[in-house]
């Protein structure tokens, strides 16, 4: 029997005295010292628990980070909602100082929940209140960590181009000087081979045999480290027929046309490293839709290839096939939102692939008009979905990750974005072969609140 009156807790506020006192028969004290855990999320629900004295803090991990959903104190209960669904634990309870709890076992509970409509109504209403508090903060949760898998792919696709460019820029300054200085001691007159080729061939083959015969001719010539040199004017297009040295001039000659050639070089670089950050820079702004008005005209294959472009250190060494039907008209919706959608079922899919280990893995995308919608489906040859799975795929919360790995939201904002942001309709069919998510969105929104 536990001395703590439960009259002082809103749950058991309403019940009568024969109540409190069949409930208070099977009531246990208990004390957590600061820090230590009360249980753990994914453990079985044996015992809901009272906080008589002290704070325990509610802790969700949610795409590999812990986060806090609610801080519980005196008179407040915490662990019924496991005991009320028959799931393992949502979430895992921490004391943040020493802390003195009741704890009421489930067979108690679920008695007094048969015998007294009060207590079965009000839990309702603490489930209720809670399962609205954890999906509030858990989707803030997801979102944070979209934009986590957005900045990293940024990140890593902008760190080539960015690395060309300091690289280029750094090295343009000796390189021009090293052309000036060469082209100064070319005699007057003295006219530069230009070479038939803009660029070095793409085969390796054709490449190699090309240098060899440039370093050849360089050394026919007397010219130090030929080896070295007939690369970069292989990269710039000459062949050894392109060179017409005289081998008084040679020296120098070769001199002015690798230095020229080293400068059009870096020149290429930077500018090339300029066009890729400019491309990644533009398809954020797109993806994202900034300076845009909320519902606007939105080109759906410019979407998924923006977050394409945005995704692909994810789907580098997956093999993405776009089949996109031609003059494909644009919707009314919110294009940000829609992005969402894309980047959760491209990312899930390419986690299917990859976390089954499949080595020739493929996504497919495609977009077609079909009445007065446009439909899009994405699908790839990862595993199956199983049925049972399947038939929950779009429940918030629901994860088939063990604890710790996920909080299953990301299908359950992308049919809150598809169904009831967009009037449309989301649907998946798995099977051993391929698992495709079709996403139909109306073509223009049947009323003004529909987007």
């Amino acid at each position: 029997m536990s001395p703590f009156d439960l009259r002082s807790v809103d749950l058991f506020s309403g019940l009568d005295d024969a109540a409190l006192a069949r409930l208070d028969e099977d009531l246990a004290t208990c004390s957590l010292p600061s820090g230590a855990t009360l249980f753990e999320e994914g453990d079985a629900g044996d015992s809901a628990y009272v906080v008589t004295s002290g704070e325990i803090e509610i802790l969700k991990t949610s795409a590999d980070r812990t986060v806090r959903i609610a801080v519980s104190g005196p008179g407040i209960v915490v662990g019924e909602m496991s005991i009320l669904t028959g799931e393992p634990r949502s979430a895992s309870a921490r004391a943040l100082v020493d802390t003195e709890l009741v704890s009421i076992p489930k067979a108690a509970l679920d008695a007094l929940l048969e015998d007294d409509t009060h207590v079965a109504h009000a839990l309702f209403d603490v489930f209720i209140a809670r399962w609205r508090e954890q999906q509030s903060r858990l989707r803030q949760s997801e979102h944070m960590a979209q934009i986590g898998v957005l900045t990293a792919g940024l990140a890593h696709e902008m760190n080539n181009p960015a690395a060309a460019v300091t690289r280029g820029s750094t090295l343009l300054a000796a390189a021009v000087e090293r052309r000036v200085a060469a082209e100064a001691e070319l005699p007057h007159g003295t006219v530069i081979p230009i070479p038939t080729s803009t660029h070095a061939p793409t085969n390796p083959m054709e490449r190699a045999e090309i240098e060899d015969d440039l370093e050849t001719a360089l050394d026919g010539f007397g010219i130090e480290d030929a080896w070295r040199t007939a690369p970069a004017l292989a990269e710039a297009g000459y062949s050894a027929d392109d060179l017409g040295l005289d081998g008084g001039t040679a020296a120098v000659v070769v001199e002015a046309i690798a230095a020229r050639a080293e400068v059009d070089a870096l020149v290429a670089e930077v500018a090339e490293g300029s066009r890729r950050l400019s491309e990644l820079v533009s398809a954020l702004k797109s993806y994202s839709y900034l300076d845009q008005a909320p519902v606007q005209d939105v080109d759906v294959p410019r979407g998924i290839d923006d977050t394409l472009l945005i995704l692909k250190s994810k789907t580098s060494d997956l093999a993405v096939i776009r089949d996109y039907e031609a003059d494909l008209p644009s919707i009314q919706a919110y294009g940000s939102r829609l992005n969402q959608v894309w980047t959760n079922l491209i990312d899930n899919a390419a986690d299917a692939i990859h976390d089954a280990g499949i080595d020739e893995g493929r996504i497919t995308l495609a977009a077609a008009a079909r009445d007065d919608s446009v439909v899009v489906t994405i699908a790839n040859n990862g595993p199956a979905i199983p049925p049972p799975v399947k038939d929950r795929i779009f429940e918030a919360f629901f994860t088939t990750k063990e604890p710790g790995r996920g909080t299953g939201l990301g299908l359950d904002t992308v049919y809150d974005i598809v169904v009831n942001q967009h009037r449309g309709t989301i649907d998946v069919d798995s099977n051993d072969e391929e698992t495709t998510f079709t996403v139909t969105l109306p073509i223009s929104p049947p009323d003004a609140e529909a987007v």
